[in-house]
């Protein structure tokens, strides 16, 4: 492992803060300082962070030490990606720098805490095979201004820490948020983040302490669609001490882009959930109440690994997105969960990149189709699929959000460029037997291959045409209203000649969601 930046002085004042807050006792906490951040703000309540980890930015403001390591393909050769400045964001320019013309994954995420709590990639448990790296590149996002990445977690990915330190044991009280998307998530077990097993098995009831996150229904009824916040606490996803959802109005958060999930346990008889869009807004608690009825969870029998990305026994089937996340010694009063929830939404979670209609990397635009008929109308995603539909000033957010894509440098050669979604971050648009889609990276080399196109001068002289990276004959095409590859000419009714010219050109133009 590479050597880490030293620490010793912010694990001296992380020590005295903790000093400080034992001996306040039942005193008002010391108030946390303003600019402060979630760690800050935990330990300004008497919670300190026992864990926090995040790819996107530091969550202490003094932190100035490495967020994660990435390892490239090309060479095997591994480097850490730190800060732009303490307190501050990703220096997500120097992974692009260092994974240039190549690949890498993320070997490594750091914690920031005095605990030194790092997650590596998670070995093989009772329910699933070694896990593999995260493609580092496959969540680009917007935070604070800043162009960083986040955690874009596919089926066989996981990351973990058996030997902790710190970490709720045997019915102690913690707290825990992260932030993730509602717009990645499947029903498979168990996109987590918490309190696991030290040994990848199922070792029973009330053995775990993590925040899930998903469309899974482990206890009937579940109400709405999800994903919803839940509690998986070992054998069970826990809306309630039932089970099953006691809260009709929980319906889940719906395909927010950017999610706060929050779970707080006593370790004895009570535990609470919460979640917020992470843009904007309070937190709303759908349940706060007794631990599960059933045997085992009343007290709690944590064991104090940390998970991130699968369940306690490395139930790896789960997809979801992971931007950051803590976890802390004791329970946070609500005034710091809120505090913290506040802090979430002035970073700006998928804000504007600056930089509109244009090519370059970075830049929002809108893709709009050329063809006499049909020049009022644009590229958008619909129920997955890639379409062409009229767009305009009065049509909803909705509709101006899904024609709105992020240029980012091609997947597969960083010469051509790949279309994210605005509204779906680390969603691109990608082929798949010649029909384009919108759907999550997952690293793939046909993925990559996919979702990669060169631009060029349009075909019919006007605006600009993009060829399949794969496929170079082939041209990004509007055919009946829908998007294909397609070639001047073949067997496919899209590959008709007719008016071919005109419906491979697309003018770039500003976006409709910047």
């Amino acid at each position: 492992m590479l050597l880490r930046t030293p620490r010793a002085l912010l694990s001296l004042l992380a020590v005295c803060a903790a000093l400080a807050a034992l001996l306040l006792g039942a005193g008002a906490p010391p108030a946390a300082a303003a600019g402060s951040l979630p760690c800050d703000l935990y330990a300004a309540a008497g919670t300190p962070c026992v864990a926090a980890h995040s790819l996107v930015r530091a969550l202490y403001t003094s932190y100035n030490g490495p967020l994660y390591q990435v390892q490239r393909a090309r060479d095997g050769a591994k480097t850490n990606i730190g800060l732009l400045s303490a307190g501050g964001y990703a220096n997500a320019a120097a992974q692009d720098s260092f994974c240039s013309g190549t690949t890498c994954v993320i070997t490594e995420i750091y914690d920031q805490s005095p605990r030194h709590n790092d997650l590596t990639v998670e070995g093989a448990g009772g329910a699933g095979a070694a896990d593999v790296g995260a493609p580092a590149d496959a969540l680009p996002v917007t935070a604070g201004g800043h162009q960083v990445y986040g955690l874009e977690i596919s089926a066989g990915m996981g990351y973990r820490d058996n030997s902790t330190s710190g970490v709720a044991v045997n019915g102690q009280a913690e707290g825990m948020y992260m932030v993730t998307s509602g717009t990645h998530v499947n029903n498979r077990c168990c996109f987590d983040y918490g309190n696991a097993e030290t040994n990848n098995m199922d070792t029973g009831n009330g053995h775990m302490d993590a925040i899930n996150f998903g469309t899974e229904c482990w206890f009937s009824p579940c109400y709405g669609q999800g994903p919803w916040v839940q509690a998986d606490l070992e054998n069970g996803l826990f809306q309630s001490d039932a089970g099953h959802s006691r809260n009709t109005a929980d319906t889940g958060t719906g395909p927010l882009p950017f999610v706060t999930a929050l779970l707080k346990n006593n370790g004895q008889n009570h535990f609470a959930l919460k979640y917020a869009n992470a843009r904007s807004g309070g937190l709303t608690t759908t349940y706060s109440g007794g631990e599960p009825t059933a045997g085992g969870y009343s007290p709690m029998h944590q064991e104090g690994a940390i998970v991130l990305g699968t369940g306690g026994d490395n139930s790896n089937g789960s997809i979801g997105s992971f931007f950051e996340g803590v976890m802390t010694a004791g329970i946070p009063t609500d005034a710091a969960d809120d505090a913290v929830q506040a802090d979430i939404v002035s970073v700006g979670y998928g804000g504007p990149t600056g930089s509109t209609g244009t090519l370059g990397p970075g830049s929002e635009i809108s893709l709009r189709a050329t063809t006499p008929c049909c020049t009022g109308d644009y590229v958008r995603h619909q129920n997955d699929a890639a379409v062409i539909s009229p767009v305009t000033s009065s049509s909803s957010s909705l509709d101006r959000n899904d024609a709105t894509w992020i240029v980012r440098r091609g997947l597969a050669d960083s010469s051509c460029v790949s279309f994210e979604s605005r509204n779906y971050p680390g969603d691109f648009l990608r082929h798949y037997d010649y029909r384009v889609r919108r759907q999550p990276m997952d690293g793939t080399a046909q993925f990559r291959a996919d979702a990669t196109f060169c631009p060029q001068t349009g075909k019919s002289g006007t605006g600009t045409s993009f060829a399949s990276y794969n496929y170079p004959t082939r041209y990004l095409r509007h055919y009946d209203h829908n998007l294909y590859i397609a070639s001047s000419g073949g067997s496919n009714a899209f590959d008709s000649a007719a008016s071919w010219t005109d419906d491979v050109s697309w003018a770039v133009t500003a976006p409709w969601a910047p």
